[in-house]
């Protein structure tokens, strides 16, 4: 490996070598952090991103909400100059994504959606090789460990391995990683996958404390409705298209009625009486059929009186997320990521057009 003295910056590959990049000119001062114009990624016949267009402010905290395989990932790489885009236009930090790339990578931070610390090295080890690889100034290294370790609850466990941590405790310090030469923007891929509520709840108090006494921009994809909440703003993305982009509250807002959740004993024939006696359209949705309506509790005694097939249970609720989804995709994210017919996931084509 190829190393040039120390004045910030970040690796990019160079002919193939990992190389460090040298000075690191002046930061821009365009703003937005991120803007993405008409972003199309294609694997041969899949477009695993079609056209995805949206810009996130400075400071903001901003989600890409979406189930398996619907191009939030793809399109992290993309901005993170991992993946070239097939067509349209982003910008990271104000450096072009394909003209600019080594001006994006000084500017980001990523903590990919898989693991990668070094189990056989401690805390700091793997804190201090990121930042030797990062360029950040060695005098500064150990107070910035102390100081990342310190915000994300690992500061007792500094000095063991992190084949001893458990899965939430990597997360932190991966974050922490991603944080260590000060970026512009995180991105986090996913950053609470397979881990439990209460760990993923403790996840996200560090993300935002980070994100209130850094400053950065984060960015971050996730399947987890919950999780959502948490972000300033959220982009629904399926099948590779942004649906809609707003705050948690102002999409939920838009649905603007409650949830109805209704089991009967014959599901086909209560389908068809909601829509000939109440014309409603209901869909079916984790087996159940589901539907949203105007003050659905005064709409329940109705429903049993007038619906005509045995209702065995029914639940009414607000506006959440699921329901923006559902009202905006046509299904739950759960259904979505159980389709059948949806497209395979952008990882699943590279690795069999690999074999």
């Amino acid at each position: 490996m190829k190393t040039v003295p120390r004045h910030g910056g970040l690796p990019a590959r160079t002919s193939g070598v990992l190389t460090m990049l040298a000075v690191q000119p002046p930061r821009p001062t365009a703003e937005p952090a991120i803007e993405a114009e008409e972003l199309v990624k294609a694997y041969g016949a899949v477009e695993a991103v079609r056209g995805v267009s949206f810009t996130v402010g400075t400071g903001e905290v901003f989600g890409l909400l979406g189930p398996n395989g619907a191009g939030k990932s793809t399109t992290i790489n993309m901005l993170c100059t991992l993946a070239r885009p097939t067509s349209g236009t982003a910008r990271v930090g104000g450096f072009d994504v394909i003209a600019a790339r080594d001006g994006v990578r000084r500017q980001i931070g990523l903590v990919f959606q898989d693991p990668t610390l070094d189990g056989q090295l401690t805390a700091t080890q793997n804190l201090r090789l990121h930042a030797e690889l990062y360029g950040v100034d060695r005098a500064a290294i150990a107070e910035r460990m102390d100081q990342m370790l310190e915000m994300v609850d690992l500061a007792d466990r500094r000095d063991q391995k992190v084949m001893t941590f458990s899965g939430g405790m990597k997360r932190r310090l991966e974050i922490a990683r991603g944080l260590m030469h000060s970026p512009r923007v995180l991105f986090l891929d996913e950053p609470t996958i397979g881990l439990d509520p209460q760990t993923r709840s403790a996840i996200w108090r560090y993300i935002r404390a980070l994100q209130e006494s850094e400053g950065t921009t984060i960015f971050m994809t996730t399947h987890y409705m919950d999780e959502a909440e948490h972000c300033d703003r959220i982009a629904i993305i399926d099948r590779g298209e942004i649906v809609v982009l707003d705050t948690p509250e102002a999409l939920k807002a838009s649905v603007g009625a409650d949830r109805v959740s209704l089991s009967t004993e014959d599901d086909a024939t209560a389908s068809t009486n909601l829509q000939e006696r109440f014309g409603i359209e209901a869909v079916v949705a984790e087996g159940s059929l589901a539907f949203h309506a105007t003050a659905g509790e005064a709409l329940v005694p109705r429903l049993f009186a007038e619906l005509g097939v045995a209702i065995t249970s029914v639940a009414v609720s607000r506006p959440t997320l699921d329901d923006v989804f559902m009202r905006y995709t046509g299904s739950t994210i759960r259904d979505a990521e159980a389709s059948p017919d949806r497209p395979p996931s952008a990882m699943a084509v590279f690795a069999k057009a690999a074999r």
